[in-house]
């Protein structure tokens, strides 16, 4: 459920665009390698695309080849994680701590040093160059 205003939730139904708004509000997803951050080798900050919360720093980006960008970690704290069983498959979804904001899904199979594959739809991140 987000955790924002019941107004200001129609506020950004309308300051989204419909993709973005599907994806952190429906737990939709974009088309694998339609994203604009999927090839990005910049260094800098992804952020929330809702509520501006920073998420990951491109250090940890890497090319999973899946069609969506990776993470193998996220910055601390800002992530919260919960059980999806929508698509009859056992998955972790990760969502924005401050704002609720669906952003995509983890798993078991990134580099080291932590294994993980944080696999984030571009339409749910801002982007700021170092």
């Amino acid at each position: 459920m987000p955790k924002i205003d019941p107004k200001k939730l129609e506020e950004l139904k309308k300051a989204l665009t419909p993709e973005q708004y599907d994806i952190c509000f429906r737990a939709g997803t974009e088309a694998p390698f339609s994203g604009e951050y999927t090839e990005n080798i910049q260094q800098g900050t992804y952020s929330c695309v809702v509520c501006d919360t920073p998420l990951f720093l491109s250090d940890t980006k890497f090319h999973s080849s899946s069609g969506w960008p990776s993470f193998w970690a996220p910055i601390k704290g800002v992530l919260e994680e919960h059980e999806d069983r929508s698509l009859g498959m056992a998955r972790t979804e990760v969502k924005c701590v401050t704002c609720g904001a669906h952003l995509g899904h983890v798993f078991d199979d990134g580099p080291k040093p932590t294994g993980k594959r944080y696999c984030i739809n571009s339409r749910a991140l801002n982007f700021v160059k170092k």
